[in-house]
């Protein structure tokens, strides 16, 4: 069953110097290739979700995709009726910006399905809508919030993307963003994909015989360097969070809007909206999961059952039993003081 008002969640407004910051996992909002799939009339099928996407003080997904006028594909389908190719016209840009998007990843297998042409127009169809974005080697978010100054990077093991694959290089980079940035992002477009997919194997990932990295070394490596937030997407489904050193990393948010074209059977319907509160240096102190769910042709529900809530917090304690995070049967998520100084005493 879907919320059918709008969820407001704790929020530590009365402080301007703890940052909020909501992240969802795949945005795709309709293609015209191979044929039109497009909402009717340009419909924001993110409307049921946007008032809590608007909350935060940083709003973040992953597009899936280009924002791209006409082109075609460099990658060619041997099954056109299969294709997965995803073609957004640009002015669906600012329904990302009126629905809360602040900053998006543009690494991800679908990036370049247009080449880089594809990708230089989404990058300026996002920038022309007022939203940041990384992806492209080189193409960093910079910007100040509530006068605090924040980057957000984004990798992939995919061609011409700041390389997940290459941790040295990517430790580096994190370094380098942390020396004048007070609150350093950090997304990864990582691991296998499906419903088999859904536990971290704390190894290698491949899919179709692609390596599609270690998510945990990534994330931990990247953490040690300075990274403050890691958010995770690219297994079409949600998986663990986890604690680190006072950094929370959510390994996978799975599939958030995605009109047509990609599964939403089962748990890759669900759409959870992960929301952080970090401190000014970047330490996590309290958030919450909120569950919405995909409901083809609307688009992202909120679900007032809260099935993707429970589905993290069980993968969370299977995953990582000695966890320091408590996640509760509605989404809130608290650190466990007795357990983090348990473990900081090993």
């Amino acid at each position: 069953m879907a919320c059918s008002g709008p969820v407001h969640y704790d929020s530590p407004m009365d402080d301007k110097s703890v940052i909020q910051i909501a992240a969802v996992g795949d945005v795709m909002l309709g293609t015209d290739f191979p044929k039109d799939t497009l909402p009717p009339d340009d419909l924001n099928i993110l409307g049921h979700v946007a008032p809590v996407l608007r909350q935060a003080d940083i709003t973040f997904g992953n597009l899936e995709g280009v924002l791209l006028d006409g082109g075609e594909p460099i990658k060619k389908c041997k099954n056109p009726s299969a294709c997965y190719l995803f073609r957004t016209p640009t002015r669906f840009a600012k329904n990302l910006k009126d629905a809360g998007f602040d900053v998006m990843s543009l690494a991800n297998n679908h990036a370049r399905d247009f080449g880089e042409e594809g990708r230089d127009s989404s990058m300026q169809a996002l920038s022309e809508a007022g939203i940041y974005h990384s992806g492209r080697i080189g193409d960093v978010a910079s910007w100040q919030v509530n006068g605090i100054r924040v980057a957000m990077i984004a990798f992939a093991p995919f061609g011409n993307s700041h390389d997940m694959l290459d941790i040295e290089k990517a430790v580096e980079q994190v370094v380098s963003l942390a020396q004048d940035h007070a609150i350093v992002m950090v997304s990864m477009h990582a691991g296998a994909e499906g419903l088999e997919a859904m536990h971290i194997p704390f190894d290698t990932e491949f899919y179709h015989g692609e390596n599609r990295g270690d998510a945990v070394k990534f994330a931990r490596a990247v953490i040690d360097a300075g990274a403050d937030l890691v958010v995770g997407h690219g297994p079409h489904v949600p998986r663990a969070l986890e604690l680190y050193k006072g950094r929370l990393v959510a390994y996978s948010l799975g599939n958030f809007c995605t009109y047509w074209g990609i599964s939403v059977a089962e748990e890759k319907g669900l759409a959870p909206i992960l929301v952080a509160n970090l401190r000014p240096d970047g330490s996590f102190l309290d958030g919450k999961i909120i569950s919405a769910r995909q409901q083809r042709p609307e688009g992202p529900v909120l679900d007032e059952n809260h099935a993707v809530a429970r589905l993290i917090r069980q993968l969370t304690h299977e995953d990582f039993p000695d966890t320091q995070l408590m996640l509760d049967s509605v989404g809130n998520i608290r650190i466990d003081q007795k357990q983090a100084h348990h473990i900081a005493d090993k």
